[in-house]
């Protein structure tokens, strides 16, 4: 249970910025409007026949990418900068799987990294290098390797 609240204290502390939403809507997070048009100026996007990639920066230097199917559902995200990205907003309704992969494990122990067939992350980093990423096997297109998402 404290890490559960620690896991909330640090996410509410740490800058909304981002706006992926695993297993929603590209930009269907819910960070504020101004800093979604800030980080517009620094979005990019490419695509592929099964998926396509959505880049940002956010306002802290975060690099986050959507990967969206054709169905424009967020089916990967990744992220790496020097702090890391607001996990509640970035996870969406994937969220408590997170605190749930973590709450076992002492805290700073070494990377977050949990495999299942419903929901993957690997989250590892340090002060001013932050990276990881989150995603949805079943979602995964299957010419798509999920460990060469970056």
């Amino acid at each position: 249970m404290k890490f559960v609240k620690f896991v909330l204290a640090v996410s509410a502390l740490l800058p909304h910025a981002s706006y992926a939403a695993l297993g929603g809507a590209p930009g269907a997070g819910s960070a504020p409007k101004s800093l979604l048009q800030s980080a517009a100026s620094n979005a990019s996007s490419t695509s592929t026949a099964t998926y396509s990639v959505r880049e940002s920066y956010d306002t802290d230097g975060v690099r986050i990418r959507e990967y969206v199917l054709p169905t424009n559902v967020v089916f990967a995200v990744t992220w790496q900068g020097p702090v890391r990205p607001d996990m509640v907003v970035l996870l969406g309704s994937y969220f408590p799987n997170a605190v749930s992969a973590g709450a076992g494990r002492a805290r700073g122990t070494g990377p977050l990294i949990e495999r299942n067939g419903d929901f993957q992350i690997e989250s590892a980093g340090r002060a001013g290098n932050f990276f990881g990423k989150a995603v949805l096997p079943r979602l995964v297109p299957a010419n798509v390797r999920a460990d060469d998402l970056q």
